[in-house]
């Protein structure tokens, strides 16, 4: 969607991409961290259940609400810019790498969710925004878009994804 809105300039599309999710995920760990927790991805929701953060029982229902709302958010995201309802990626990502660089990501994630959420849980939903930017900011650190759209928060717990980098 933002390769075309950028006239196919891929680095301001990739850009345009973080720059909107990182603030996007800001907002919503500030408005759904006191109702849930923020929670939006499973890796996140299971190593928060491993630490004893929410009760293993509850996870299933996270995980299932988390897959609900982003295949609604990839739906709605493909309606509003006039693409099909649900669609393969052209660019599906595979093998040994991208399962490091998705290992390397939740790491990096879950290590600034429970980094700040010790000394400053007030920052938390800033620095998760900061983090995900950070990924497309630094190009050799660009397993973000190489993911497809990692994203994730917790604010008190989480994470989320986005299938239209």
């Amino acid at each position: 969607m933002a390769e075309r809105l950028a006239s196919g300039n891929l680095a301001i599309a990739r850009l345009a991409n973080r720059l909107a999710t990182g603030a996007a995920l800001v907002a919503l760990i500030l408005t759904f961290g006191t109702i849930s927790g923020a929670y939006f991805n499973p890796a996140v929701t299971i190593a928060d259940a491993l630490r004893g953060g929410i009760a293993w029982w509850e996870a299933p229902a996270y995980i299932v609400a988390q897959m609900a709302g982003a295949l609604s958010g990839v739906g709605a995201a493909h309606i509003m810019f006039g693409m099909p309802l649900f669609s393969l990626s052209s660019r599906a990502p595979v093998g040994g790498a991208q399962l490091w660089s998705e290992f390397i990501a939740t790491f990096g994630l879950l290590s600034v969710i429970w980094g700040c959420s010790r000394t400053r849980p007030t920052a938390v939903a800033f620095a998760v925004g900061a983090y995900i930017n950070c990924g497309v900011l630094v190009h050799g650190f660009d397993f973000i878009c190489q993911s497809r759209g990692y994203t994730g928060p917790r604010c008190q717990r989480h994470l989320c994804r986005d299938s239209s980098c």
